[in-house]
């Protein structure tokens, strides 16, 4: 497409879901669920052709030498199908929070004022790899009483284009509009520059990908971003704590999968326990292979306890003890301050040793992107301060940073993660798909 006819296919597109997004607002709660439920169904009767169709986004990206990861995320297998299936019957089996009026308060003059929770109208989703996030979009989008417009990676086009078909027979089966669910037929950008200009038709952006096409978005967007660029999540261990717990919570928010936004990134252990504690953790890290960026307290500590491998100016010295049947060589580094600030979304964790809560929020508040950060902790007057005064979307006590995720806190799936302060934070599912606005109810009141 030339750059004329872009721009009035977007233009099309935004006008499209503005009509359709009327006709979403009043559907019936019935209306929606069906359309849920329908969409389940065809996921599970069409698995085969959608394997097919994916296939050839597969074999596409094996061929331009995607990375193994990458490849591995575009993958529609019966599993994950599946599991986009039960997650539409789960938001069909939701309340529906459209219509709920909150608050209501009866004033001195007579009226009453309430709010009323409505749809925010059509919201744009740009996104990369995963294609099952054009089910999770679409559902949320139809239990929301939204109309959506998303853009898929190009790497995902064929599978994004299949679903999106199952979607829109959905909606036209259950008497909804086909366009209230429309993808971005075309694999070129300029679209994307398109969308993020038009307040006129699209309510919100929601940007899922890396941290240069969130930036990107971010920069050049002219309607309101609802968006997440780093997961730079802490676990700070506590004096005192439990240190089986706390080794165990350690372990899984770094190693239970390291490519999410909610892995740990930093480990901040106060100096109390700091000898008890990094030892048994640096063991664990060392036999899953994970490196440790630490400072010098941290470094000192780890490196007392053998086997460990030094790596110093970018070479590998193995302590003498170490012999062929020994355990995994820890892979010890001196952090340097950029340490402190990365989300590495790799076998790598940063490890500090602070001198307590003061220390270690000060720390969070400083080098955290505000996504999610725990506390492991026997002190409940510090768990209470944590919670209180470290800035982020999520704060956690005694538990894995890798339960931030919208099906882990009950919103039965999840749009995006937010680190924004306004409309949406942390997680967001339907009721971050909303807006509220006043409702007055009177008896005939004029104001004096």
């Amino acid at each position: 497409m030339n750059e004329f006819n872009i721009t009035e296919y977007s233009q099309a597109l935004g006008s499209k879901a503005k009509v359709a997004s009327a006709l979403m607002a009043a559907a019936q709660t019935a209306t929606k669920n069906r359309a849920l439920r329908r969409l389940a169904a065809l996921l599970r009767e069409n698995t085969q052709a959608l394997q097919i169709d994916n296939a050839r986004d597969i074999d596409r990206a094996t061929a331009a030498g995607l990375a193994a990861p990458m490849v591995d995320r575009l993958k529609l297998t019966p599993k994950v199908l599946e599991t986009c299936a039960q997650g539409c019957e789960q938001l069909a089996a939701m309340a529906d929070v459209i219509g709920e009026i909150i608050g209501m308060k009866q004033q001195p003059s007579g009226i009453r004022v309430g709010q009323m929770r409505v749809p925010i109208g059509v919201f744009g989703m740009i996104f990369e790899s995963r294609p099952n996030v054009t089910i999770e979009a679409a559902s949320l989008s139809i239990k929301s009483g939204n109309a959506c417009i998303l853009r898929g990676g190009s790497e995902a086009i064929e599978s994004n284009k299949a679903l999106a078909k199952l979607v829109q027979q959905a909606l036209t089966e259950s008497g909804l509009p086909e366009d209230a669910m429309q993808l971005v037929q075309t694999t070129d950008r300029a679209v994307v520059g398109q969308l993020i200009t038009m307040p006129q038709y699209v309510d919100v952006i929601i940007p899922r990908g890396g941290k240069g096409l969130i930036e990107r978005i971010s920069r050049d967007a002219k309607v309101p971003v609802i968006k997440h660029l780093d997961g730079n999540c802490h676990v700070y261990v506590d004096d005192p704590c439990d240190l089986a717990m706390a080794v165990a919570v350690a372990d899984n928010a770094k190693t239970s999968k390291y490519s999410p936004c909610n892995a740990a990134e930093s480990l901040l252990v106060a100096r109390g326990v700091a000898e008890a504690f990094l030892p048994l953790v640096g063991a664990v890290y060392a036999a899953k292979g994970v490196e440790m960026r630490c400072d010098t307290a941290a470094l000192e500590i780890l490196k007392r306890n053998e086997p460990i491998a030094l790596v110093e100016s970018g070479d590998i010295a193995i302590n003498s003890g170490v012999t062929a049947s020994a355990p995994p060589a820890a892979i010890l580094v001196a952090a340097q301050e950029s340490d402190w600030y990365e989300e590495y979304l790799a076998p790598i964790i940063s490890i500090k040793v602070v001198e307590g809560l003061d220390a270690a929020i000060a720390h969070i508040n400083q080098y955290s992107s505000h996504h999610t950060d725990a506390i492991l902790t026997r002190d409940h007057m510090h768990a209470q301060r944590f919670l209180r005064e470290v800035d982020s979307a999520s704060v956690m006590v005694n538990t894995s940073t890798r339960f931030a995720d919208g099906f882990e806190y009950g919103l039965g799936a999840e749009i995006g993660i937010s680190t924004d302060k306004f409309h949406a934070r942390g997680p967001v599912g339907i009721e971050g798909l909303t807006s509220l606005k006043y409702v007055v109810l009177g008896d005939g009141e004029v104001r004096l």
